[in-house]
């Protein structure tokens, strides 16, 4: 069985996507970032992008019925290598206990120019 959960956001309607698919165990967390009520927050600052990122990612996992502890890889896309240090300070602050496999990647832009994070999340619900 495949659940589907919205955000509500503006782009998944346009281009086609959920903000989180649970397909049998694994739970699928589409990229976030720090857009909060259709506004790019935190302009700027790209530790306090991550933290509202990792927390909209997180929500989407809890309304699946899965929380941090879940969590097996994330995946980081930053728009400035000299943010690495910040977004993984944010990262460790929710995931140091869980350590779950992760990447993270510099890439040229976002949807919006505004947007320094883009976080996305895989997470397993048989087995904290």
């Amino acid at each position: 069985m495949i659940e589907r959960i919205s955000s509500g956001g503006p782009w998944e309607e346009s281009i086609g996507y959920s903000r989180a698919v649970l397909a049998g165990d694994l739970a699928l967390v589409s990229g976030c970032t720090a857009t909060v009520d259709g506004e790019v927050v935190h302009e700027g600052d790209p530790y306090e992008q991550a933290r509202t990122a990792i927390r909209i990612a997180l929500g989407a996992l809890e309304r699946l019925g899965l929380s941090a502890k879940d969590v097996v890889r994330t995946r980081m896309y930053i728009t400035r290598a000299g943010d690495a240090a910040e977004v993984g300070r944010a990262h460790g602050e929710f995931f140091a206990d869980v350590r779950p496999a992760a990447s993270m990647l510099v890439v040229a832009g976002l949807i919006d120019s505004r947007m320094l994070v883009e976080i996305e999340m895989d997470a397993y619900r048989g087995g904290a």
